[in-house]
C-alpha cells in the first residue's frame, strides 16, 4: 500500500485532522487507499455496509437520501479537507444515506480495522466525539430552523453554513458559496421557485449575487439579519 504522508500539510490544514497527534495522522496517512470518482458516481448507497473512515481530498460529494416517491433530500454538502463516515464505524450499522460526487473527486479511505485501533486511543476517540458532537449540532440546528423559521430564515441561515463549509465548520467563512439553487432547494426541502423568489429578493436588497453554481455574500451582517442571528 502507498504511503500518503505527502498529503499531510493539505489536510493537516483542516481543524479537525490538525488536532490529532502527529502519530495518530501519520498511521491514517500510511494506511488510506486513494478513490477516484467521475461525476454522479456513489461513494456508497443507504444500506451499504461499513466500509471505511472517508476524507475527501478533492471535489465535493453530497449526502443525501431518497423518499419512496423519488424526491432526492440533500442533508449535506461536503467539501474538500472533510473526514466523514464514522458513525458506521462505531455501532457497525448500515450507511444512513448515499454519498455522491457532484463533481470529479478523489477521496481516501481509511480501512475499517485501522479505525478500530485508533479508537482506543484515548487522543483520537476524543477527536472522533467532538467531531460527532459538532454534527449533532448541525443537525439539531437543521431540525430546528425546518420547524420554527421562516423561509427567509431557513434560506439565510443555510447560506452562512455554507460559507463556513457547512459540514467542515471552517472558523472563516468565505464569500461565494459553491451551491446550485437546485442544490439549495433540496438541502432545505422547498420548492425551487420558492426559493427562487426569497433569493431575488436578497439580490434587490443587496445582500446576496448570483452567478452559476454559486451565490456570492455581500452583505453578511445584513445575511444575519435575515436568519434571525442578529
Amino acid at each position: 500500500m502507498k504511503s500518503h504522508l505527502d498529503l499531510m500539510p493539505q489536510l493537516s490544514a483542516h481543524p479537525w485532522f490538525g488536532s490529532l497527534p502527529l502519530r495518530d495522522r501519520k498511521v491514517m496517512l500510511n494506511s488510506v487507499e486513494l478513490l477516484r470518482l467521475r461525476p454522479g458516481e456513489m461513494l456508497f448507497r443507504q444500506g451499504d455496509a461499513p466500509g471505511g473512515l472517508y476524507a475527501l481530498l478533492t471535489g465535493t460529494l453530497k449526502m443525501s437520501t431518497l423518499s419512496e416517491d423519488g424526491k432526492e433530500a440533500i442533508l449535506v454538502v461536503l467539501e474538500s479537507g472533510t473526514w466523514f463516515g464514522e458513525i458506521s464505524l462505531i455501532d457497525q450499522q448500515p450507511r444512513t444515506h448515499d454519498a455522491t460526487a457532484l463533481g470529479a473527486a478523489e477521496v481516501l479511505v481509511l480501512p475499517n480495522n485501522v479505525f478500530q485501533m485508533l479508537m482506543q486511543r484515548t487522543a483520537f476517540s476524543q477527536a472522533i466525539a467532538r467531531m460527532l458532537a459538532g454534527r449533532i449540532r448541525l443537525l439539531y440546528g437543521i431540525v430546528e430552523d425546518a420547524t420554527l423559521r421562516s423561509t427567509r430564515a431557513r434560506i439565510a441561515r443555510r447560506l452562512l453554513l455554507l460559507a463556513h463549509g457547512d459540514a467542515s465548520l471552517s472558523n472563516s467563512a468565505r464569500p461565494r458559496v459553491p451551491v446550485s439553487q437546485e442544490a439549495l432547494a433540496m438541502m432545505l426541502g422547498i420548492t425551487r421557485q420558492t426559493l427562487s423568489k426569497e433569493l431575488k429578493l436578497l439580490v434587490k436588497q443587496g445582500i446576496i449575487s448570483l452567478g452559476y453554481r454559486s451565490i456570492e455574500i455581500i452583505s453578511p451582517s445584513q445575511l444575519a439579519r435575515q436568519s434571525g442571528a442578529a
